[in-house]
């Protein structure tokens, strides 16, 4: 657990998520007060214990359903799922084993299979896909109209290390500016701290992945949308699809857990379906749990968070696209290498 800890930290800066393994619970056994020759002692299906890490942002948006479930005692398994500000908060549980299941920035889980790969295999694995594009470049003013428009400017941003980052790099370098000297890219902890700038400060430019974009759009009408990240994409790399968030499982987990496993994936694709499809009643949800301020601003946003889930063949085909237009521009952006078929569970 060192070794993988000291990898993990010497690879990123921003943090990661790395899984473990949890135990499992058993429910008593129970049986008739008054058997008769047909009664028999019945036992409950065994119910296992999974540890779920999540981002305050779209990926916990498409999970609140299963959250909510999971709290009244009707999810297939048992789930903890624990919601963070930052992947950097994540790190300490990651390194003690307290995590099974968690849904990271894509690039970030391709790091992670890289530095924990070894000859018995890499120590994560990649289940699915859900977050496409969520990114947009906001601006307190109305200057910015193109790419060309930012030179020279500064540009507030979280995610360092992760798929923001790499994301805007690229789009900066595929419109002709280099991130390195044509403009000032200043990193905050959170997207929270980036809307604060761009409230405050007249002129300002920032990027934001939903919800918080249209959070604060809602709230201070002087800060506009002015180039959207998966647009934007589609005209530089139409081949490829702009995959945010992805979420990934630890190997160890999913080789002792098949089962368990399959019954979260069920359960969680239950849950995004419900929050794209109710978007009133998750909205409830999602403001419930702390990720938007108010029920019909978590409503307004769902649309354009771009919530999904996708796995298998068609999972592999996105996220690999995605990782070797990445790879093309910054090797180290995906941890020095392609990751291997294993690592999509499936594969």
């Amino acid at each position: 657990m060192r070794r993988i800890a000291g990898l993990i930290t010497g690879a990123l800066t921003a943090a990661a998520l790395l899984v473990g393994c949890a135990g499992t619970t058993t429910a008593p056994e129970t049986t008739s007060a008054a058997p008769t020759p047909s009664a028999t002692a019945t036992t409950p299906a065994e119910r296992t214990t999974i540890t779920i890490a999540s981002l305050k942002g779209p990926t916990t948006m498409g999970l609140v359903k299963l959250m909510s479930d999971a709290e009244a005692g009707k999810g297939l398994q048992d789930y903890q799922a624990t919601m963070y500000a930052t992947p950097d908060e994540v790190v300490p549980k990651v390194v003690q084993g307290q995590v099974d299941i968690a849904m990271v920035p894509s690039n970030l889980a391709a790091v992670l299979y890289n530095k924990t790969l070894t000859d018995a295999g890499a120590a994560v694995q990649v289940a699915a896909v859900n977050t496409l594009g969520v990114l947009e470049l906001l601006e307190a003013g109305d200057t910015v109209k193109t790419w060309a428009d930012l030179k020279g400017k500064t540009i507030y941003i979280s995610g360092k290390g992760a798929s923001p980052e790499y994301t805007l790099n690229f789009l900066l370098r595929e419109n002709g500016l280099d991130p390195a000297t044509d403009v000032t890219v200043e990193y905050k902890s959170e997207p929270t701290e980036v809307a604060a700038v761009l409230a405050a400060t007249p002129g300002a430019v920032g990027v934001l992945p939903q919800p918080f974009a249209t959070v604060l759009t809602m709230q201070t009408p002087s800060v506009r949308p002015a180039l959207d990240f998966t647009d934007e994409w589609t005209k530089v790399a139409p081949d490829s699809q702009l995959v945010m968030g992805v979420v990934i499982v630890s190997t160890a987990f999913l080789t002792e857990h098949p089962q368990a496993f399959a019954d979260f994936l069920t359960d969680y694709q239950a849950s995004v379906k419900f929050t794209n499809d109710d978007p009133a009643a998750a909205g409830e949800l999602i403001a419930a749990a702390g990720i938007v301020p108010k029920a019909a601003i978590a409503a307004k946003a769902i649309p354009a968070c771009n919530i999904t889930f996708v796995d298998g063949a068609e999972m592999k085909s996105a996220l690999d696209g995605y990782l070797k237009v990445l790879f093309a521009a910054d090797p180290a952006s995906v941890g020095g290498s392609l990751p291997g078929d294993d690592f999509y569970v499936g594969s």
